[in-house]
């Protein structure tokens, strides 16, 4: 990323270092050249809201093409574009791989707090399929979504990139059973030597226990801890730790794999949160009775995703050479995957209720 009398190009295939990436004025040819008018694109309908802006289905007029037009919330125009934005914007634009959202285009509108990510429409996001789906997905195409989400994740974290906010709602599918993980509004890229980040990311059921008990240093295997989750739910058909809140979450997550010691996660006891919360004694690892009917390998990929010490936690590498996934019953192919076409996201899109999080307020910078 080169900068130019103040001016910023991004161009596609190099990964955005975060160091680089400021504010910048309110003029889309700062960010990515020339852009096209919003007015060029149909607005079809509202179709979702994500931590950084809202999501319309849209036609483009020249093309005819069915995008996804989402809406950068803009905190102060005087300041410039929110930083998370810019991150996203220099992080889509870096990224280029099957399984993750594709940034065609900016489009601006009249006035100065309209700005429009232009991205590739999915008919379908996982967390509307589990929630309406008429019975749940089956475990060979279980197999083929969680195979797409370890190829994007494994994709992302070989270029240093860690979400941040993994979850069923941020993963879409397209009519020919392609997954693309979305929203990077939290995403950053990281260096070496590691530097603190902000503990509040990650939407409650889907956040790893170093944040739970307050690390500010954490690295991609966070993301793993999510992954695990998902796993959980796709399984389940219904969230595997829906916590009301944070101390509600570390309950939950201790019935199911047992409570932290330092046998198990040396350093633990001296995380900041720890001290502060009482943490009930329980020696056993549930997941066998709470997934009896998948095989053991298919058990042992989840417990390894669900590992207390994020040293010792399953990489996305390592999880796609999972002997689960070439164990009868085989994964679909993703052309084989159901298209369910009467909950395709036309319409505005009603989530189960998820607790509040304790994110920083939006006009805070978030490391």
């Amino acid at each position: 990323m080169e900068a130019k009398e103040g001016k910023k190009s991004l161009s596609k295939g190099t990964i955005v270092s975060p160091s680089t990436l400021k504010p910048v004025p309110f003029a889309c040819k700062d960010v990515l050249g020339s852009c096209r008018s919003v007015d060029e694109f149909n607005k079809l309908n509202r179709i979702g809201e994500g931590t950084y802006g809202v999501v319309y289905r849209a036609e483009d007029k020249k093309s005819k093409e069915i995008v996804a037009l989402k809406r950068i919330r803009m905190e102060n125009e005087e300041e410039g574009l929110p930083i998370c934005s810019v991150r996203e914007i220099g992080l889509l634009l870096s990224l280029s791989h099957e399984n993750i959202v594709q940034l065609k285009e900016i489009a601006v509108g009249r006035e100065l707090d309209n700005m429009f990510l232009v991205m590739n429409y999915c008919e379908q996001d996982l967390a509307s399929l589990i929630d309406n789906m008429a019975s749940p997905f089956t475990e060979p195409q279980v197999k083929c979504i969680m195979l797409q989400l370890l190829e994007g994740l494994s994709y992302l974290h070989n270029n240093h990139v860690i979400h941040r906010d993994l979850k069923v709602s941020n993963l879409l599918l397209t009519d020919k059973g392609i997954l693309k993980i979305a929203d990077f509004g939290l995403a950053r890229t990281l260096g070496r030597p590691l530097k603190p980040l902000t503990p509040t990311v990650v939407t409650l059921w889907y956040r790893a226990p170093e944040l739970l008990f307050g690390s500010r240093e954490y690295s991609c295997s966070l993301d793993m801890w999510s992954v695990g989750c998902i796993f959980g739910e796709l399984l389940l058909n219904k969230p595997l730790l829906p916590g009301k809140s944070e101390a509600n979450q570390i309950e939950l997550i201790t019935n199911l794999i047992g409570s932290p010691n330092e046998g198990i996660w040396p350093g633990y006891s001296k995380l900041p949160l720890v001290a502060s919360l009482e943490i009930k004694r329980q020696p056993y690892n549930n997941l066998k009775e709470k997934v009896y009917w998948i095989s053991e390998t298919g058990r042992g990929l989840l417990n390894d995703l669900l590992t207390y010490n994020p040293e010792y936690r399953m990489s996305s590498s390592r999880a796609l050479r999972c002997k689960y996934f070439n164990e009868n019953p085989l994964p679909v192919e993703p052309s084989m995957m159901p298209t369910y076409p009467h909950l395709r996201n036309t319409k505005p899109q009603v989530h189960r209720a998820i607790p509040v999080d304790t994110r920083p307020a939006k006009k805070q910078r978030i490391n």
